[in-house]
């Protein structure tokens, strides 16, 4: 009697601990998907539709007008071709410089590494609000500002989470390859192409996505630094349903769809390598 009592409890426990813990992913699902609804539905609405219903209600006619409208008016398409641009050749220059510098912080010791470690440390903690004045004087100074190598220059430098990342993976390729190649008449770079950076590339979809997102969102420094309309990207080409007598909700919604789409299928399609790149970083 007395066991089949705990048994009971223990039964009791565990429905109470289930209940609790899908009502707690259920709840964060819903905080993440609701606002991606609520964009969504805006998207179909006229603008007085819009402003006069609920965030929620379904439009009285479904129509893809706005979609029409963000694609040309914003003029979409130059959007796309210069964020792409600036995506592959700051994300090339990334993933190859952080890599390179994980290297050479992982496997050789010189006098200055913990106080390098140190500087990219300090430079995270440092808002990058208060050196946008040096950092414009540089840009503007080098004859860059209204050119796209503005912008990918800035987006070129590697962090310490890509840092921290490649390092833990470089902990678990072997030393003795290093020394095999270098025995066989490789020099320092040859090991890093030929032997390192082949095994790094479930760290580098991973940094590929977590940095190539902050790349594609990116409308400070495009807004900033490239205000010409030939070199707008996707996000600052929303700006322009923006104005002074009003703002055409639907169409900047519509034009915000247009824009998750491209990112949300390259999630998709290397959702698997994600998983692989973060757990094996916590793992090592």
């Amino acid at each position: 009697m007395e066991q089949s009592i705990k048994e009971k409890t223990y039964l009791e426990t565990i429905k109470i601990g289930s209940v609790f813990k899908y009502g707690t992913l259920l709840i964060g699902s819903l905080v993440a998907i609701l606002p991606v609804l609520v964009v969504f539905i805006g998207s179909f609405k006229t603008n007085d539709e819009f402003l006069n219903s609920g965030v929620l209600s379904l439009p009285e006619t479904w129509t893809i007008e706005n979609y029409t409208r963000a694609f040309v008016e914003g003029d979409m398409l130059v959007g796309f071709k210069n964020t792409l641009i600036i995506f592959i050749i700051s994300m090339i220059g990334k993933l190859i410089l952080g890599a390179m510098f994980a290297y050479a912080i992982h496997r050789f010791d010189f006098k200055l590494k913990k106080i390098i470690m140190g500087l990219y440390m300090a430079a995270m903690l440092i808002p990058s609000i208060t050196s946008q004045v040096a950092t414009f004087q540089i840009i503007n100074s080098l004859g860059l500002f209204n050119t796209m190598w503005s912008v990918i220059i800035l987006s070129l430098g590697t962090d310490v989470i890509s840092i921290y990342i490649f390092l833990q993976y470089l902990d678990e390729i072997s030393v003795s390859l290093d020394e095999s190649a270098i025995i066989d008449g490789a020099s320092y770079f040859t090991v890093f192409w030929r032997v390192i950076l082949p095994n790094l590339k479930a760290p580098m979809v991973t940094i590929l996505v977590i940095s190539g997102v902050a790349i594609y969102n990116d409308f400070y420094n495009p807004f900033l630094y490239m205000p010409s309309r030939e070199l707008k990207v996707i996000s600052t080409a929303l700006f322009a349903f923006k104005g002074p007598y009003g703002t055409n909700w639907p169409v900047i919604l519509a034009g915000v769809v247009i824009v998750i789409v491209p990112i949300l299928i390259l999630f998709l399609l290397l959702q698997k390598h994600i998983y692989n790149g973060v757990s094996g970083s916590v793992k090592g």
